[in-house]
């Protein structure tokens, strides 16, 4: 083998090095991305069910702001 040939095969070699740990990072990637979007499906369907709880809450006996008559003192 000539030095050209060496030479040209190292970078072959490291160039499969490179590509093989981009892979790796890529599904690194992946995994986080798909297990963030699983924490905010589930956040969404809690919020979701959150509201509409409060939406099917009845009010309270206490009177609001605009309907409490002024204490004694004013």
């Amino acid at each position: 083998m000539t030095e050209f040939e060496q030479q040209l095969q190292k970078q072959i070699e490291d160039l499969e090095i490179k590509q093989a740990f981009q892979e790796h990072t890529i599904e690194e990637l992946n995994d986080a991305v798909t297990a963030q979007q699983r924490t905010i499906d589930r956040m969404n369907t809690q919020i979701a069910f959150l509201v509409t709880k409060l939406r099917s809450m009845e009010p309270a006996n206490i009177a609001g702001m605009d309907e409490e008559t002024p204490p004694p003192h004013y």
